[in-house]
């Protein structure tokens, strides 16, 4: 989950999650969402592990770790995660891995772009997206055109 735009990218959705897992998700991510400065972890096995040490490095990509047993340093996730678990993973009967890959992106599609959050002042991640980006391109319009901003 990007902590600005609160935009969950994606949910893998697999019977375990392994640190190579992890690499070929975030891979398939930077040709979508390009790379992050920094992705806040926590001590998981799928993020202390060499595949993930490796992709960071080459990807010039901070790891930022929690502190063990403290789940409030990374409280986005946290409040993200228990979303998912209590609107989706404990509402839903899934029958196959597939099942569960569908009904969990379907519930990850209406977070992104059909519920409002407060900290976005109501807006959806995608609408929050969007105007941003509207406010970048303007802002850099009037660089190129004045030299400066107003």
């Amino acid at each position: 989950m990007d902590n600005f735009s609160r935009v969950s990218p994606t949910i893998e959705v697999a019977f375990s999650l392994t640190g190579r897992r992890v690499v070929e998700v975030l891979e398939r991510l930077k040709g979508t969402c390009g790379l992050p400065k920094a992705i806040k972890v926590d001590n998981g096995s799928e993020f202390v592990s060499k595949a993930m040490d490796e992709w960071a490095y080459r990807n010039g990509v901070k790891l930022e770790f929690s502190r063990p047993g403290k789940p409030t340093d990374n409280a986005f996730i946290e409040s993200f995660n228990g979303r998912l678990r209590q609107e989706c993973l404990q509402q839903n009967w899934f029958t196959s891995l597939d099942d569960a890959k569908q009904i969990v992106e379907t519930w990850r599609e209406d977070y992104n772009q059909e519920r409002p959050h407060s900290s976005l002042k109501q807006q959806t991640p995608s609408e929050f997206v969007a105007y941003w980006r509207q406010i970048q391109a303007v802002s850099t319009a009037e660089i190129l055109a004045h030299g400066s901003v107003q």
